[in-house]
């Protein structure tokens, strides 16, 4: 009898040490599934059911339960009825978390979109698209290509779509997608980002050299005050970043509990002399949405410039960026569009810049992100991602990428004059990336 009391107490204390540990991650996971939940129904219009069932079926999140209010265009998730958190939605700037500062926020601010009505087919318009064999693919074996990936249940993918000398080739979905379904790019924002940046450089506005540590953030003294713009895009600064998605970490308190994420990466110690190490950090992205923001002398002005300079200017009308209760973009992670719209970005950098006649940044700058970054293998440009050293051994090392959570992507192949998009729930490894991308190529003649 007293080895079972035992044993009892021993179970008790250890569920209550798991309680007590664990607690908090009740928080960040209710925290991601409401606002993962409130952006899905009312940014992407999905079904709230699917969302929960499908969308959330992942380690930690489904353990979450979540509702939606749709006439308060809010939704609400808890686990076990703990640690409820809510979202609310607002047209103009999507879905954000709020906390016990919400109330004394003004989010009557929304950006002005200006999206022309066009007679142009894609990529320069949207009213369809052509319907015009290029004699140089065999689109039979492609569609096979498409089909067999799409079809593989384990890969979750979603929407892929390629594009071959500006014209869609190959264009697949999942049930429930469509061509206007717009989907979370997560860390293919940080792309958008970097290329608001190579939009100020082209204008005269700013350059990579520039230290913004004294002058946006007061840090005058201390290794801090080296830190350039090109370390910060290039994920060098030396600042300490912890990018866990799977525990309590930099990246998750910044996420789903900072009500400001461009300041989460500005306060972290510096580890390193800028250049010595590459460490990946979204915070790093969100404190360039911040260092951004001050270069503009109304919050409006900052609302407003992404679109005008770069997202309506090339037609991606469906997309929108997600802001942060303070109102800043968070560059990082939360950027929505189309499939075809993601396309889009891809062929602006496939054409250096140019679109349509108009030059959107240099063609300089398309160097600048694909230049291997010191201490990433290879891997890693100025907020893209690259193959310079054959991570897709069997596909061209000019290829260069936007990376995202759960697989998504937007791959740039110059010498191939192509544009592949894959959007989906699940992560794919190098191995089944290289054989999509190569099979894909091999059906071009």
């Amino acid at each position: 009898m007293k080895k079972i009391k035992w044993t009892l107490a021993v179970l008790l204390v250890g569920l209550l040490l798991a309680g007590y540990f664990n607690y908090p991650k009740l928080n960040l996971i209710s925290g991601y599934a409401s606002k993962n939940l409130a952006s899905n129904v009312f940014l992407a219009h999905r079904d709230a059911y699917l969302v929960n069932t499908i969308d959330h079926d992942m380690p930690l999140i489904k353990l979450a339960k979540g509702e939606v209010q749709t006439e308060s265009k809010s939704a609400t998730a808890s686990v076990f009825g703990l640690m409820e958190r809510k979202a609310v939605y607002k047209e103009g700037l999507g879905a954000v978390l709020t906390n016990e500062t919400y109330a004394a926020h003004n989010f009557s601010l929304i950006p002005h979109r200006i999206q022309k009505i066009d007679t142009l087919q894609f990529p320069f318009g949207n009213q369809g698209i052509v319907d015009t064999l290029l004699p140089d693919v065999d689109y039979d074996k492609l569609g096979y290509v498409l089909t067999t990936a799409m079809n593989d249940s384990l890969q979750k993918t979603r929407s892929l779509l390629v594009v071959y000398k500006d014209q869609i080739i190959g264009e697949k979905y999942s049930k429930g997608f469509t061509k206007d379904t717009r989907i979370l790019g997560w860390s293919m924002t940080k792309s958008i980002l970097a290329t608001l940046y190579g939009i100020l450089q082209y204008e005269g506005k700013i350059n990579m050299e520039y230290k913004p540590f004294p002058e946006v953030l007061n840090i005058t003294e201390g290794p801090k005050k080296d830190i350039t713009l090109n370390h910060l895009l290039r994920m060098q600064s030396g600042l300490a970043w912890d990018e866990d998605y799977f525990k309590i970490s930099d990246v998750t308190k910044m996420l789903f509990l900072d009500s400001d994420m461009s300041k989460a990466q500005a306060l972290n110690d510096i580890i390193a002399k800028p250049t010595e190490i590459w460490n990946y950090s979204s915070g790093t992205s969100n404190l360039l949405s911040g260092i951004l923001r001050k270069q503009f002398d109304t919050h409006q002005e900052y609302l407003d410039f992404p679109y005008a300079k770069l997202i309506d200017r090339i037609g991606m009308n469906s997309m929108l960026l997600e802001t942060d209760l303070e109102g800043n973009y968070v560059g990082s992670s939360y950027g929505w569009a189309t499939t075809r719209d993601w396309a889009k970005f891809g062929l602006l950098y496939l054409h250096k810049g140019n679109w349509n006649g108009d030059q959107v940044f240099s063609e300089d700058w398309v160097g600048y992100i694909s230049k291997p970054t010191v201490n990433s293998n290879g891997t890693y440009g100025a907020h893209f991602w690259l193959n310079e050293k054959g991570k897709y051994a069997d596909v061209p090392r000019d290829l260069y990428s936007a990376n995202g959570f759960q697989g998504q992507r937007v791959f740039i192949i110059p010498s191939k004059e192509v544009v592949i998009v894959r959007t989906g729930l699940e992560e794919q490894s190098d191995e089944q990336f290289n054989t999509l991308i190569r099979d894909i190529l091999e059906t071009l003649k």
